[in-house]
């Protein structure tokens, strides 16, 4: 039987005053988070039968609202429907005890015009992306995370063939009802084409002239499809970090994936290979920095570090005051070699800030004043 999971925004979003903006990739389980808090009217947007009752007369929401003084009023997929958000606005203000409106996206894309017509601070927004450490009790299967991800419903299928097929069914769906069915691009085909070429270099610095090349796209397209993949929340961005021009940085981003599980679906391949584990392990501790963040509605930076000379740190964590210095190491095994990237952004920074290796052990170690750790404890450590 599958059991719930409680999700770490719940509390946050049933004492939220203001309304709600809750965006996620696809399958995070927004739908399931705000059902939890029983709102008293939900219109779904995702079947079409509303969908074009609501394209269709403008008014539909302000007179279901004024047949009954709903108190709080659930929107599902609102991204197919922007100019909603133009009545919302009006309810908002000429209503003297408006709803308190829980909406749900996937597409920042389609959003951000509406998301504008928004008076500051009516509406605050709040990101769900898969189970994190801390919703799991700090008890992360590492082995199935790397595999198959932790998107909820994948995470608790005890079939593994099942998990494994829907994952790899997921493109698929993404490409047909968030690209196709939304009309982001007219080239499907060379959207396609392009995502899983961005799948196959993901972790690695940007390079959209390559990926472009790689697609047979023009870079101009290859930008416009990697802002999509953004806007649609499959992919993040880890920029370079910049801090001081005393030495020069090699400025290109890094990237990646939500999950794990939907990565390796894109590439048909759920193996943690010793030649795939370091980038699935980044994968996965990058995801779980930001979605645990994002659980417990805390801001973090996370960059990347990297000099000419080819030292590098993967993530420059900035929670709050506090400067943490990560290198992921998808290992049991740690020696002073590992330090090396440490070693260089500590000559670098000079700030105070606490250089960690987070690696595969389940031992806690100091080698030479660097803290190695097991990647879950730091992520508890980190309060995240």
């Amino acid at each position: 039987m599958i059991h719930f999971i409680k999700r770490g925004l719940e509390p946050i979003l049933q004492k939220s005053k203001k309304g709600v903006l809750l965006l996620g990739p696809r399958q995070t389980g927004k739908s399931t988070l705000i059902h939890r808090l029983s709102p008293e009217l939900s219109i779904n947007l995702a079947l079409e039968s509303t969908y074009l009752e609501f394209a269709r007369n403008p008014e539909e929401l302000t007179q279901r609202l004024a047949a009954k003084p709903y108190k709080t009023v659930f929107i599902d997929e609102v991204q197919r429907l922007p100019t909603l958000l133009n009545t919302l606005q009006a309810i908002l203000d000429d209503t003297p005890r408006p709803p308190k409106f829980y909406l749900t996206g996937s597409s920042a894309r389609k959003l951000k015009r509406g998301k504008a017509n928004l008076l500051p601070g009516r509406i605050h927004t709040y990101f769900l992306g898969p189970l994190t450490c801390a919703e799991l009790n700090y008890g992360l299967n590492t082995k199935q995370a790397l595999s198959t991800g932790t998107l909820p419903g994948i995470w608790t299928e005890t079939d593994e063939a099942e998990r494994t097929k829907t994952l790899r069914s997921y493109a698929a769906t993404y490409l047909k009802e968030e690209i196709q069915a939304e009309a982001l691009t007219r080239n499907l085909e060379g959207f396609s084409r392009f995502l899983f070429v961005v799948a196959a270099e993901a972790g690695k610095f940007l390079d959209l002239s390559k990926l472009g090349s790689d697609a047979g796209i023009p870079r101009q397209s290859a930008l416009r499809y990697f802002e999509i993949l953004e806007d649609t929340l499959i992919l993040k961005r880890c920029d370079a970090f910049r801090k001081s021009q005393r030495k020069r940085l090699i400025q290109s981003p890094r990237y990646f994936f939500f999950d794990t599980g939907v990565l390796n679906g894109l590439m048909g391949n759920f193996i943690v290979s010793q030649d795939r584990i370091g980038t699935l392990f980044e994968h996965l501790l990058f995801n779980q920095i930001i979605h645990g963040a994002a659980a417990k509605d805390k801001e973090v930076r996370i960059s990347s570090y990297r000099t000419t000379h080819g030292a590098e740190v993967d993530f420059i964590v900035e929670l709050g005051k506090e400067v943490v210095a990560v290198e992921a190491k998808a290992s049991t095994h740690i020696g002073r070699s590992d330090l090396r990237g440490l070693r260089s952004f500590s000559e670098y920074y000079s700030k105070p800030h606490r250089p960690v290796i987070a690696y595969l052990g389940t031992a806690r170690k100091v080698v030479e004043k660097v803290e190695v750790l097991p990647w879950q404890l730091l992520l508890r450590n980190l309060g995240l």
